[in-house]
């Protein structure tokens, strides 16, 4: 594994507050939508890799965690994880934490706001079908690919027990 890839930092906004006073539902998946444009131009998927092959990451699958509130102003932290790629497909998480000061490293006991976990196709945007991933941004994916944290591959029947009819 190479190093982790870098924290996606950014601070809650006061349009970020919803009626209940804290951070709404929306600007956590608008937070994690940053982080995975983060972790697409560190891994080579940047938009000049887009204009040159008319390819694309789209995400297919999501599954959110809110675990805190999260006020107005406070600084934030997004730790990426990619958990694997094959030759289309990336499986990857962000876990979302507010941290003491914006540039402030994350403490080894950190405990997140929110966590996400998605999985996400290379698409030939032309074709409109998924396409293998250029040998180099699969070997990119692969060196970065970490062991999945223990609230990674859960389905919410699971969780909860609860079942559809």
């Amino acid at each position: 594994m190479t190093e982790p890839l870098p924290l996606l930092r950014d601070t809650v906004r006061p349009e970020w507050i919803d009626y209940n006073g804290h951070m709404s539902e929306a600007f956590y998946v608008l937070v994690f939508g940053y982080a995975t444009d983060a972790m697409m131009i560190e891994t080579g998927l940047h938009a000049g890799y887009r204009d040159s092959t008319g390819c694309s990451l789209y995400t297919v699958e999501a599954h959110i965690r809110y675990l805190r509130d999260v006020a107005e102003g406070a600084p934030l932290a997004v730790r990426t994880r990619i958990l694997g790629a094959d030759a289309k497909k990336a499986r990857f998480t962000h876990e979302l934490y507010v941290v003491d000061q914006p540039d402030a490293p994350l403490a080894s006991d950190a405990e997140p706001v929110a966590t996400t976990e998605l999985l996400a196709l290379h698409v030939d945007q032309q074709a409109g079908r998924a396409a293998p991933f250029p040998d180099e941004i699969r070997a990119r994916l692969v060196a970065l690919t970490e062991p999945a944290p223990d609230w990674a591959g859960r389905s919410i029947a699971k969780v909860t027990g609860l079942q559809a009819k």
